[in-house]
């Protein structure tokens, strides 16, 4: 499998470092001979030709995050027997400890490289910038979809809230933005202004529901220096973006997470939204042998979220199967709350926990709670925390919450 287009460009905004066809005929030799490729992916040119490699010699690839010790993962997944379809193992989202591996094809794999590119209009004339790590699927998708249509990625590691990353989003002329949720609230933070960047022109967002204020704030952003921005939906398993929602729907459709990829369409069976195209996963592996299993699921994804279709096919989620609380016999749903209020949500001891990083006085945040979830406030337990810990993919890092209780 060849996702680089002959005119696509990785380059590194630190060392001027570019992606040659050598770098990756080098790292191609180098994993020859291994069944499985296990990866460390920091955003470095180096990383990407032996990733590159890896697809082109149809290896599957586990991508890794570079700064954890995967030492008991890379165990517990080496085998010499895998499915000639395997092209691309990731954990899934926010798993820590003992994570089972989403298995993608290398034709869900292409596929969803396309329908993300067609969705967005990239062309080479495009520039995107590495705004998340590359072995989460969101940061991954980007390169996908830019590579496959011959545009250029530069690989930046700072991170935006340090000058390096926006003087290197105007040295290369950067076209395209992609942030999740906690980033978009930092670039409020920081004032971004795209007017100061004339060469951007697309803000996309994924990885969580962005509340629909700062989505029609950054829509009016964009579309005051003529630029557009596109809220996406999707899973790991999906390969990972399964909806998007064009810039000219934003604002009658507020809210919604768009309409299903190129190929691909929604129902909604008992409440729970059902995902079918060429770009869902083969399946999970909890084991070895489970990566020499074929295509498990037949391209029906079961996303363990609920939500509704308009008339239109638009989708709305409302919430997640197992983000539920249940206090004093009521149950809550945890999403609900947290679109609500500007708080993290979790569950225990028959009480819902908030956290908020915010100035709000806690007893009477704790009263607005209540009172809308129609419970005594004895059943609210609020707590100030000076930020919410995140997951590398920039996603709350619910675990931690529950483990601070």
């Amino acid at each position: 499998m060849n996702l680089l287009h002959p005119s696509a460009r990785v380059v590194d905004a630190a060392t001027g470092a570019v992606l040659t066809p050598a770098m990756i005929d080098a790292a191609a030799a180098e994993i020859a001979g291994h069944p499985i490729v296990f990866l460390p992916m920091p955003s470095t040119v180096e990383a990407v030709a032996r990733y590159l490699a890896a697809l082109r010699l149809e290896k599957p690839v586990l991508l890794l995050d570079p700064d954890l010790d995967h030492t008991a993962l890379i165990a517990r997944y080496t085998t010499d027997q895998v499915h000639p379809d395997l092209a691309l193992l990731l954990t899934t989202s926010g798993s820590t400890g003992d994570p089972k591996l989403v298995r993608l094809s290398r034709a869900a794999v292409l596929a969803n490289a396309g329908q993300v590119a067609d969705s967005l209009g990239i062309t080479g004339d495009d520039v995107a910038i590495t705004t998340l790590p590359l072995f989460y699927s969101y940061g991954l998708s980007v390169l996908h979809s830019h590579l496959l249509r011959g545009a250029t990625v530069v690989l930046e590691r700072t991170g935006i809230m340090q000058r390096d990353f926006w003087a290197a989003v105007g040295e290369h002329r950067v076209t395209s933005l992609a942030f999740v949720p906690s980033q978009y609230e930092m670039l409020r933070r920081l004032r971004f202004d795209p007017s100061r960047y004339p060469s951007v022109r697309t803000l996309t967002q994924a990885g969580g529901r962005l509340r629909t204020d700062l989505v029609t704030d950054f829509a009016a952003r964009m579309d005051a220096v003529g630029g557009r921005m596109f809220v996406m939906y999707g899973q790991t398993e999906a390969g990972p973006r399964m909806a998007c929602l064009p810039p000219s729907r934003l604002a009658d459709r507020l809210g919604s997470a768009g309409l299903a990829m190129p190929g691909g369409t929604f129902t909604v069976e008992d409440g729970e939204v059902v995902y079918r195209g060429p770009n869902v996963m083969m399946g999970y592996a909890e084991t070895a042998a489970d990566l020499a299993r074929g295509d498990d699921l037949a391209g029906v994804l079961h996303t363990g979220d609920l939500g509704h279709l308009d008339d239109e096919g638009f989708l709305f989620i409302t919430g997640r199967r197992k983000r539920m609380a249940k206090v004093f016999g009521v149950r809550i749903n945890l999403d609900d709350v947290e679109r609500h209020f500007p708080v993290a949500a979790v569950a225990g001891d028959d009480k819902l926990h908030v956290f908020t990083s915010g100035e709000d006085d806690v007893r009477a945040l704790r009263s607005k709670i209540a009172e809308w979830l129609g419970t005594h406030f004895t059943g609210v337990d609020v707590r100030t925390i000076s930020s919410l810990p995140l997951l590398p993919n920039g996603k709350t890092d619910y675990r931690a919450l529950e483990a601070s209780l």
